[in-house]
């Protein structure tokens, strides 16, 4: 499972209402596994569905400018699922110039 969330660190509240889109490669071609938008938390559980996922490359992009982040307009992160049956949560952590990431739990 891959699941994700965004935090506005300037703010100190969670990033609502951000688009988000999660994508395998495969051939050297980017193709959609999932998406949705944030909720009131700031979190997306339903990249994919509960259970393990193909191991590969996935990129989660997160539609940032609409969010009012116009010098991010999107944010793009790659990782690598090695274990598919690990519960792969990849945050986003965002401020007007700048963000983090890491894995988490």
């Amino acid at each position: 499972m891959i699941t994700t969330h965004v935090l506005d660190t300037a703010a100190g509240k969670p990033g609502r209402g951000i688009a988000v889109e999660l994508e395998r490669i495969e051939h050297g071609q980017w193709h959609l596994i999932g998406g949705g938008v944030t909720d009131d938390d700031g979190r997306l559980r339903t990249l994919t569905p509960a259970g393990p996922v193909q191991p590969g490359t996935y990129r989660i992009r997160f539609q940032t400018g609409a969010y009012g982040n116009p010098f991010f307009p999107s944010v793009e992160i790659q990782f690598v699922v090695d274990d598919g049956t690990q519960h792969f949560h990849v945050p986003l952590l965002l401020s007007p110039y700048g963000y983090s990431t890491y894995r988490g739990s």
